[in-house]
């Protein structure tokens, strides 16, 4: 009988050459087997170059084969990525690989500028509700309520204001013709994210503006959960406040 490959590692995917190692049930691993797996079927690997910022994000790609990596000071991914992006007179293919810290907190103003001025890059975002690399601090995307080591009895919004909901905050810059929530705490969110990343990814392939996806993702270390628990905790506390789908999805930007 002749044997069928029903799954297996994306051929742009790679063991990771990081001295460093993601926590066991992180989901850092999975957001980035997911842009291999939507690069491979894009047929984009030899000409995309991954940029990442420092944090968890950072290990990332060090699991991705394709063109170049590139790791550049914390919070200035998407600027590196514009510069990468200009440099080369737009022909590869850049992706901003972030965290939320790296994206929204200490990189809130790169990316905002990148979004006004609709670079043709594509930036995703994990997203897992704390500031992972450095203890659990309370970050931009902290639930409220949700305790971590800075907030020790949860996030109060009178003091340390409300999560940054940021897909729907792009929604209105002219230059972003593409914004998405996903996750991957199930098979079917997995394959419903995949095709948000792809969607994103053709954006720039045909060159119409910046595109953005966030993915929410497990960080059990920090979570003090189980891994199997916090895919529980995404699906009844993350999602609630983040839902997932496309919030703009634009053919044009002028």
């Amino acid at each position: 009988m002749e044997k069928i490959k029903v799954r297996g590692a994306p051929k742009s995917w790679q063991r990771s050459t990081s001295p460093l190692t993601i926590c066991p049930g992180c989901q850092h691993g999975v957001v980035a087997e997911l842009l291999c797996d939507a690069v491979d079927e894009l047929g984009i690997q030899g000409n995309t170059i991954v940029i990442s910022g420092i944090g968890c994000a950072g290990i990332d790609a060090f699991m991705v084969d394709m063109d170049a990596f590139i790791m550049c000071p914390h919070g200035r991914t998407c600027d590196v990525a514009t510069g990468i992006k200009r440099a080369l007179f737009g022909k590869p293919i850049v992706v901003a690989l972030q965290g939320d810290g790296d994206c929204i907190a200490i990189g809130a103003g790169s990316l905002i500028s990148a979004a006004l001025r609709g670079e043709k890059i594509t930036v995703i975002m994990a997203n897992n509700a704390n500031y992972g690399t450095t203890g659990g601090q309370l970050a931009p995307t902290t639930l409220l309520d949700q305790v971590t080591s800075t907030t020790p009895e949860g996030r109060d919004p009178g003091l340390a204001g409300y999560p940054a909901h940021v897909p729907e905050m792009l929604v209105p810059f002219r230059g972003v013709a593409y914004a998405a929530r996903g996750a991957v705490n199930t098979p079917a969110n997995y394959q419903r994210t995949k095709r948000y990343l792809k969607a994103a990814l053709q954006k720039q392939i045909d060159n119409i503006g910046l595109s953005f996806v966030e993915i929410l993702s497990a960080c059990p270390a920090n979570w003090h959960r189980t891994p199997v628990e916090c895919l529980k905790w995404i699906e009844e506390k993350m999602i609630p406040e983040y839902p997932l789908g496309e919030f703009k999805n634009a053919d044009r930007i002028d």
